[in-house]
């Protein structure tokens, strides 16, 4: 594998659709109406600016590349983030699966660990099915629980009263002992097989080797400190150990983006959070050697309308807009420091280098070792590529490493 092709990727879905010009994108010289008078900052690479409100960002600008003119025409929730999920538009007559399930199983045969290869910290988006018309195989572990907690469990799991790993293998061995069905020697309905081979592969997150990956406590106080004490900024420590274990492909999904009212008190507090977070997670994976073949992404389905509503009920706020909005690349076979395509003076619309989804999908797989024009295999025989084949066009291919 070349070293800069993607052995896993790390998605942040900025759940609601982040404002463009309060995160990669900021016109700190557009009237008050369009910027409420906040601020630009720079960052460590020159002529690369950043909103005043991302100044951990800043210091690593080398380490990112901001895609500053993402466009495209859906602006309902559902309706966009299956467009940003898939490439495709809805409608189709198929529901196509997202790029994490198409990653699990293009990777699935190279990939040899027990926790599934679509893995989602910490629930799932919700606005459609991720899978489509795959596998259920494919499906994504959304482990639920609170990584922040003392004790991060996945999916719900405790062992009850304390039980020693001795004492749970013996109620799941008693479990199989009470299965009378499984004695009878009569043929098991596909179904039940399927069930079996579920229970078999969480057992082995639960009690295997697996399970450490996600034990934050195996991490030194300081590590977790430096991504700080919230549920998203411990789920992106454990991403991280997800790709040291190997998983190919991990989404951490981050809400409260949909700052229709009071805009700038919500963003104020996201971005405080995402900004440690992330700038932490990027700086340790370059120090762990990691980035390299660790490919981030960031973004949501789309950005917020440029000019600020002021009156009631919105007081300050922004609603959506997909015309023009900013996502976030890094590593894994990408350039840092650049910014791609220009926007307006208010970033209402775009001047230079339109990247649809589609573009954009092309690239992350593309940098992953997929090919997008390649089969897209599906239980229906259909003839489909894993994107449209008109996605080869706009591909970021200008901050290819």
């Amino acid at each position: 594998m070349s070293a800069k092709t993607a052995k896993s990727v790390i998605e942040i879905w900025m759940w609601g659709g982040p404002s463009q010009l309060e995160t990669f994108d900021p016109k700190p010289d557009a009237p008050h109406d369009y910027n409420g008078g906040r601020k630009a900052i720079h960052t460590n690479v020159d002529g690369l600016l950043v909103h005043e409100w991302l100044p951990e960002l800043a210091t690593c600008a080398d380490l990112y590349s901001v895609v500053r003119t993402m466009t495209h025409p859906h602006f309902g929730h559902e309706t966009a983030t299956y467009l940003m999920q898939t490439g495709r538009l809805p409608g189709a007559g198929e529901v196509y699966p997202a790029i994490g399930a198409v990653m699990a199983m293009m990777k699935r045969k190279s990939y040899k660990g027990d926790i599934p290869p679509y893995t989602i910290l910490t629930t799932a988006k919700g606005r459609f099915s991720e899978l489509g018309f795959l596998s259920e195989k494919y499906a994504p572990l959304v482990t639920g629980g609170n990584p922040n907690a003392p004790k991060f469990v996945v999916d719900g799991f405790v062992p009850p009263g304390g039980l020693t790993d001795e004492e749970v293998a013996g109620r799941f061995e008693l479990l199989e002992k009470l299965d009378t069905y499984a004695h009878t020697g009569v043929k098991p309905q596909p179904a039940l097989v399927e069930f079996d081979r579920a229970g078999r592969v969480a057992r082995q997150i639960i009690a295997g080797d697996a399970a450490k990956t996600f034990d934050l406590s195996l991490e030194k106080p300081e590590t977790r400190d430096r991504y700080g004490r919230t549920v998203f900024a411990q789920s992106l420590l454990a991403a991280r150990r997800l790709v040291e274990y190997g998983v190919p492909y991990i989404t951490v999904n981050m809400s409260g983006w949909d700052s229709h009212k009071r805009h700038f008190e919500t963003m104020e507090r996201r971005t405080k959070e995402f900004d440690k977070a992330l700038a932490a997670l990027l700086k340790d994976l370059k120090e762990r050697g990691l980035l390299e073949t660790t490919l981030v992404w960031a973004g949501g389905e789309f950005g917020r309308t440029p000019k600020v509503d002021w009156a009631p009920p919105w007081n300050g706020g922004r609603n959506h807009y997909a015309t023009c909005f900013s996502t976030l690349v890094a590593g894994g076979g990408f350039k840092g420091g650049c910014a791609v395509g220009t926007s307006d003076e208010t970033a209402s619309h775009v001047v230079e280098r339109p990247v649809s989804p589609v573009d954009f999908l092309g690239s992350i797989y593309e940098r992953a070792g997929i090919n997008p024009d390649g089969p897209l295999p599906n239980p229906q025989g259909l003839s489909l590529t894993v994107l449209p084949s008109a996605s080869k066009d706009g591909r970021l291919r200008e901050i290819y490493a």
